[in-house]
């Protein structure tokens, strides 16, 4: 690949290890830090994180950041990396992404992961209304904040991780910010899900009041024709990090290093 095509691509670390690679995938608002105490919990084995366009490192990138591009950009990058044996572990809107890529059916996809996803059926209350107040949920540090504090989360986070959810959310371009809200969300994804032919694991948060456990049962599970729940307690939307041992626990249950 030329310099010229890699600087097109989003940013992304990949850390050599064993097992097959777990291929992370952040949320809207979220970035490849989002995994770091997840990623810290997995060592010695390989792992690849990722910026979307649009946010953090990638923030630069021109758009459009449509599910399709996003889904375009993370094969690119798997490919960039050399990786050829990996699971995906998408959350939220990484999770929609990651079920458009599985449907695919790349060469070396062995599972997938799918953490407080957005389903590939959304959800009732996925309003008009709905989508045009949370395009501007990320106008702010102030309504970043209100929305961690009130929506996103379920428990108590040190005042590091508090900052770091504001200090994501506000590093998106104009288009990553109102892609997903606009646009993304509301996709409905079905026939595609319904294409995905390898194990999926579907970790949802107990408290979780964005994508809850019940809207993935209906809205995602009867899509898929291997799929497992797990239902982490107590935490809320950003399970990642509210809850990274318990979501390391099930990951490496689901796909063990060796």
């Amino acid at each position: 690949m030329t310099t010229a095509q890699q600087q097109l691509l989003p940013a992304y670390d990949h850390r050599p290890g064993t097992g097959s690679t777990l291929v992370f995938l952040h949320y809207w608002g979220g970035s490849a830090r989002t995994w770091d105490l997840v990623v810290d919990r997995l060592a010695g084995r390989d792992v690849l994180t990722l910026d979307f366009r649009g946010w953090g490192r990638s923030s630069s990138l021109s758009g459009p950041c449509t599910l399709r591009r996003l889904t375009e950009d993370t094969l690119a990058v798997i490919a960039d990396a050399g990786v050829c044996d990996y699971v995906l572990v998408g959350h939220s809107m990484g999770g929609k992404v990651a079920q458009l890529i599985a449907a695919t059916r790349p060469a070396g996809l062995r599972g997938i992961v799918l953490v407080g996803t957005a389903p590939a059926k959304p959800a009732a209350g996925i309003t008009l209304e709905y989508r045009e107040a949370l395009s501007h949920a990320y106008d702010s540090d102030e309504s970043v904040a209100a929305a961690r504090d009130a929506i996103l989360t379920a428990t108590e986070l040190p005042d590091e991780v508090k900052s770091q959810i504001v200090a994501d959310s506000r590093s998106s371009s104009d288009a990553a910010r109102v892609e997903w809200p606009l646009h993304g969300i509301a996709e409905d994804i079905t026939e595609h899900t319904r294409m995905i032919g390898v194990p999926a694991l579907i970790v949802a948060g107990e408290n979780d009041h964005v994508e809850p456990a019940d809207v993935l049962r209906d809205n995602l599970m009867p899509c898929l024709s291997d799929a497992a729940l797990v239902v982490i307690p107590e935490s809320g939307h950003l399970i990642p990090l509210e809850a990274p041992a318990d979501l390391v626990d099930a990951i490496t249950a689901f796909a063990p290093a060796s």
